[in-house]
């Protein structure tokens, strides 16, 4: 079922009480066959300082990962799938708008491991021995990640085109939702790494950012890392 008309790139997004990405993509016929892996799911609960709960989970998660068309060690190609519930009970539900920005971390020979749930997020990339902070935004269809040893880069999911107040073409990431549920899921989400010589790993996760009458908290849940090879 599709609600409402944002579309981006011939693709429609629907968006009531929850956002859906399907890109609907098809197996690269890499000359190596593919690895496909579960991964567990995640949930998690948390209490705001008004007693406000919001409960999240990232569920059914799962990537095919193939060599490239090529054959070299160099390039991978992964489709992902997966999908991300929050529900928000208590004193502020009736008045909770929820923002969801999914996406995934890809690192090349960094480890990714050490990323876990917190209640805050950075807009710069940083790499520690505690882990690996998400950076800026990179979104698109069947994108290449060039990414080199000791180097990560975060992929976003969204793109929401639509058209501003004025007519022009606007595009938004971060979709909210005014209720107390929402959720987001992407099938066969598709993206390249290219360059990295080394091991390369992957892990997908989800920024809730809920705002109730009291006030606003950025939430954030963590998939288990995956190998890329």
């Amino acid at each position: 079922m599709i609600y409402g008309k944002s579309v981006r790139r011939g693709r429609v997004i629907g968006l009531v009480t929850a956002v859906a990405v399907g890109l609907g993509l098809s197996a690269s016929g890499a000359a190596n066959a593919d690895a496909f892996m579960r991964q567990p799911n995640t949930v998690i609960t948390r209490t705001l300082g008004d007693g406000t709960v919001v409960h999240m989970s990232l569920l059914d998660q799962s990537a095919k990962v193939s060599g490239s068309m090529g054959s070299t060690p160099l390039h991978r190609n992964v489709w992902t799938s997966a999908r991300v519930v929050v529900d928000v009970s208590g004193p502020g539900a009736s008045s909770a708008q929820i923002q969801l920005n999914p996406g995934y971390v890809v690192g090349c020979q960094v480890d990714i491991s050490g990323l876990n749930n917190s209640d805050s997020a950075s807009e710069s990339a940083t790499t520690s021995s505690s882990g690996l902070t998400p950076g800026a935004p990179s979104v698109g269809a069947t994108e290449t990640l060039t990414l080199a040893p000791g180097q990560a880069v975060t992929r976003y999911l969204l793109d929401i085109e639509q058209p501003d107040d004025y007519g022009n073409e606007a595009h938004k990431a971060h979709p909210t939702v005014k209720g107390s549920h929402a959720s987001v899921s992407w099938t066969d989400e598709t993206f390249a790494v290219n360059g990295c010589g080394g091991y390369a790993q992957a892990r997908a996760f989800t920024f809730a950012d809920v705002s109730t009458s009291a006030g606003e908290s950025i939430i954030s849940v963590w998939g288990a890392p995956f190998t890329m090879g």
